[in-house]
């Protein structure tokens, strides 16, 4: 049966990501830096590692120890919710080794045994963020943008081997501790001279009523792996929809 490896599976979309392809019969070989079967369902097709995405020995320990794998979900990542100066640069480097860097290792070494095989598929989590500017999100969405425009090239080179390239884009998911982890991780100290007006967009964001939920996103990775015809950027969740259609891109 098809082997998945997932990374970033301690919550949020790592989880009904797994649950997902554990529900259509495939062997799931669920990741995160502190492994735990916690939240994920109960199953003898169930492997969980450690990785830390940012070291190269746990990278290759993993690998090694999942064996052949059909396809690879980049999935770990950290968010920061900040304006530029009130972020630290230390953190923003953390932040792109996790989001961009991370998935960049973890795509070269799936790579290889994929060429070798003529067959595989990698699909790396970006953000609906990208798709328009946006405040107090300026790091974070040049993670993501340059995790797209990564994707879109390699895809090219991966092709050549009959390996697919593809990026799931969720919109925001308040169900998720995506949120919580960012502020816990990266930090949020507001400086006050933007206080009224990051506060003011934050307060915009509660009356918006599309929102993304896990199952969405599990959904869009499900179609990204198994449908060979699915389009480069696929939205995950209403919101991410709504934006697709306003930025002229089609919802296929």
């Amino acid at each position: 049966m098809p082997r998945i490896l997932i990374t970033g599976c301690s919550s949020g979309f790592g989880q009904a990501i797994a649950a997902r392809f554990l529900d259509q019969g495939w062997e799931v070989i669920a990741t995160m830096r502190r492994p735990s079967a916690k939240g994920l369902p109960a199953s003898d097709r169930l492997r969980v590692l450690p990785l830390d995405v940012t070291d190269p020995e746990s990278i290759t320990s993993a690998i090694a120890k999942a064996g052949q794998i059909n396809a690879l979900v980049n999935n770990a990542g950290v968010g920061m919710l900040n304006v530029l100066e009130g972020a630290e640069i230390t953190k923003a480097r953390d932040l792109f080794e996790i989001n961009v860097l991370g998935a960049m290792a973890m795509t070269r070494a799936v790579m290889p045994a994929m060429r070798e095989r003529q067959t595989g598929v990698i699909v790396n989590i970006s953000s609906s963020v990208t798709l328009r500017p946006l405040p107090a999100l300026s790091i974070y969405t040049a993670s993501k943008a340059a995790l797209n425009a990564f994707t879109e090239s390699f895809a090219l080179e991966a092709a050549e081997f009959g390996v697919r390239a593809r990026l799931v884009l969720p919109g925001r998911a308040k169900a998720t501790s995506f949120g919580k982890n960012a502020v816990a991780r990266m930090g949020m100290d507001i400086p006050e001279a933007y206080g009224l007006f990051v506060q003011a967009y934050f307060q915009s964001l509660q009356s918006v009523t599309e929102k993304t939920e896990v199952s969405d996103v599990a959904q869009a990775v499900w179609r990204a792996v198994t449908d060979e015809a699915a389009p480069m950027k696929l939205p995950a969740g209403t919101d991410a929809e709504t934006w697709f259609r306003e930025e002229g891109i089609p919802v296929e």
